[in-house]
């Protein structure tokens, strides 16, 4: 591959705002120098690993990494306490602790329909499973060939996104759960995400009894 083609390759993927399939950079360059262009998915495997060598070597705090199928930049593992304490504060997107357990089973079980859902949680999980659709975390995929015909659900790439990961092969393995809850470190950020739930419980409160609606 022509090596003038890395930094093309570089900021393709740092001007996507989402994952960039290989094929889509292919494409880009191909479009813009030609047909002739001879490029294919190993030749993009080959620039990231270069670019990703050039900022390991110079400490940079950012890597090229492969999420839900594509190429996009992220900060390097040895920061992600401090990143993740940043999002903890962004509660746009939070999750509440029903819709993780819901997420959860469905990520691990999938496709499953809201019937076997409902049985594992041991509640009505309509609530749960329109918000999940609501954020395109998960979607429809079909129907069981059961009596009914109930809805099958599974997880969607924005899920992927936004846990972090490639693949659902990626998640964490049952045994790998247990050992990460026992870890100090994650001990010590469930900590922190409990007194930041509790301190805004109290804000909101202290709101309300001034006048202050927030619903507003």
């Amino acid at each position: 591959m022509n090596n003038n083609y890395i930094p093309v390759i570089e900021s393709l993927i740092f001007s996507s705002d989402e994952p960039l399939p290989a094929i889509e950079i292919i494409e880009a360059i191909q479009e813009v120098d030609g047909k002739d262009i001879s490029l294919n998915g190993n030749d993009v495997d080959y620039a990231v690993k270069i670019l990703n060598e050039k900022y390991q070597d110079n400490d940079l705090a950012f890597s090229i990494v492969m999420l839900a199928g594509g190429y996009t930049f992220a900060t390097r593992i040895d920061f992600s306490k401090y990143v993740g304490f940043l999002n903890l504060e962004k509660s746009k997107r939070r999750l509440t602790q029903a819709a993780l357990e819901t997420l959860a089973i469905i990520a691990y079980k999938q496709p499953i329909t809201k019937p076997e859902i409902d049985a594992i949680r041991g509640v009505n999980s309509d609530y749960m499973i329109n918000t999940l659709l609501e954020k395109n975390l998960i979607n429809i995929t079909g129907r069981a060939d059961t009596i009914g015909r109930p809805l099958l659900y599974a997880t969607t790439t924005e899920f992927l996104k936004y846990f972090g990961l490639n693949l659902i092969n990626d998640l964490p393995k049952p045994r790998e759960i247990d050992e990460i809850m026992k870890d100090e470190e994650f001990l010590e950020q469930k900590r922190k995400i409990m007194m930041n739930a509790l301190e805004e419980s109290i804000t909101d409160e202290g709101d309300l009894f001034d006048g202050n609606d927030k619903t507003e």
